[in-house]
């Protein structure tokens, strides 16, 4: 079975987006992925667009979407970035919070280290759920 995986942000900008992508692209389809917000933006955050698409990564189609009950059910793991008490609880899932700096307002330097970091997280999340 295909391991289902959420990342979960406030806005669904910037640090959900660039993870999910991030996992998409290094899991070859061996897990699926989603992404959402508890408080969804108007847009993509550009800076994580343009850090991505340094790596060929194009998320400049995406849009923020709002966090559902479905969607965390429906997970394996989920990923929490800064979203606190706004993600459903349920029992029998994997929860793991990842402490990351939020890139609104950051210039590309600092968005690239946010998914430098973020990158390396996935490959460890990718290593653990794949063995």
């Amino acid at each position: 079975m295909t391991p289902q995986i959420l990342f979960v942000c406030v806005h669904n900008a910037g640090r959900s987006q660039m993870a999910a992508a991030l996992l998409d692209h290094h899991g070859m389809g061996r897990v699926s992925v989603r992404s959402a917000g508890s408080a969804p933006g108007d847009g993509v955050n550009q800076m994580a667009v343009a850090a991505l698409a340094e790596w060929d990564i194009d998320i400049g189609d995406q849009s923020p979407r709002e966090l559902t009950a479905d969607d965390v059910r429906e997970s394996d793991v989920v990923i929490t970035m800064g979203c606190g008490d706004a993600c459903p609880v349920f029992p029998g899932k994997r929860y793991l919070d990842w402490d990351l700096p939020d890139p609104a307002d950051k210039d590309l330097a600092a968005v690239r280290e946010i998914r430098d970091d973020i990158d390396r997280r996935v490959r460890n999340l990718l290593s653990e759920i794949l063995d």
